[in-house]
């Protein structure tokens, strides 16, 4: 099996977040942008498989801080990894990715406070 890098960590991070979320943050979104019907109730089909992406997505989640935060890097002098400043860069991302994508998995539990 290929081991997954930081970067497609984080890419599988984020499409398990969105199957988890297109059950509950669909429907809102949809109709936030003002398209409706009856057909937007199937979209729930998807509530029985949200555990199974949420599992995904703080795996996938974890092995990308795992890779920014506490694998040791092993990088030739003049490549791109040994410059701190690419590691800040990735690990900035990683924050600005992961921090929207917990939000969408907890939409359930914080919809109520909303309507």
């Amino acid at each position: 099996m290929a081991q997954l890098t930081g970067k497609g960590s984080l890419i599988a991070g984020v499409l398990a977040a969105i199957g988890a979320s297109v059950c509950c943050v669909g429907p809102l979104v949809l109709l936030a942008l003002g398209i409706g019907g009856t057909w937007i109730g199937n979209l729930t089909a998807m509530e029985p498989y949200r555990p199974i992406f949420i599992g995904l997505t703080l795996l996938f989640l974890g092995l990308a801080f795992r890779k920014l935060y506490l694998a040791p890097q092993a990088c030739t002098p003049g490549s791109p990894c040994a410059d701190p400043r690419t590691i800040q860069r990735q690990r900035l991302i990683f924050w600005i990715v992961a921090v929207p994508l917990l939000g969408l998995l907890a939409v359930p539990w914080l919809a109520s406070f909303f309507y």
